[in-house]
């Protein structure tokens, strides 16, 4: 079961996205600080993390720069969202992929799919959706 790891302030975004998950057979943690998310990841080891742009307490694109910087985790998959075209600044980033909200349901399935790591394949190209 691949695991997600969601990185939004946002409660009502966040329980929404942990059912829809869930109901497609992810393994689903969250956290609603991003400076916690270095060690999280340590943590919790996942597949993908799911990360918002604009967080209450820091930058979602200067976090995953820590996070690429960081060589134990530099490689785990990240997902950018933002209901602002931020596409290009969260790839330069280091993103995998950006989401514009507001996305739908088969949008965001589509896009964790194509960017979950497969049989140990860290190499995909980069992708954007929405716009």
């Amino acid at each position: 079961m691949s695991k997600v790891l969601i990185v939004d302030d946002d409660r009502t975004m966040v329980s929404l996205l942990k059912i829809l998950l869930e109901m497609d057979g992810f393994d689903v943690v969250n956290i609603s600080i991003g400076e916690q998310l270095l060690e999280k990841v340590r943590v919790e080891n996942p597949d993908l993390v799911l990360m918002d742009v604009f967080l209450t307490d820091s930058d979602g694109k200067e976090i995953l720069k820590q996070l690429r910087s960081t060589k134990d985790i530099a490689d785990v998959r990240v997902v950018m969202t933002s209901g602002m075209d931020l596409a290009e600044q969260c790839m330069d980033a280091g993103a995998d992929a950006f989401l514009l909200k507001p996305y739908t349901p088969e949008q965001l399935m589509k896009i964790i799919r194509e960017n979950l790591p497969q049989n140990g394949e860290a190499d995909q190209k980069p992708t954007t959706v929405g716009g």
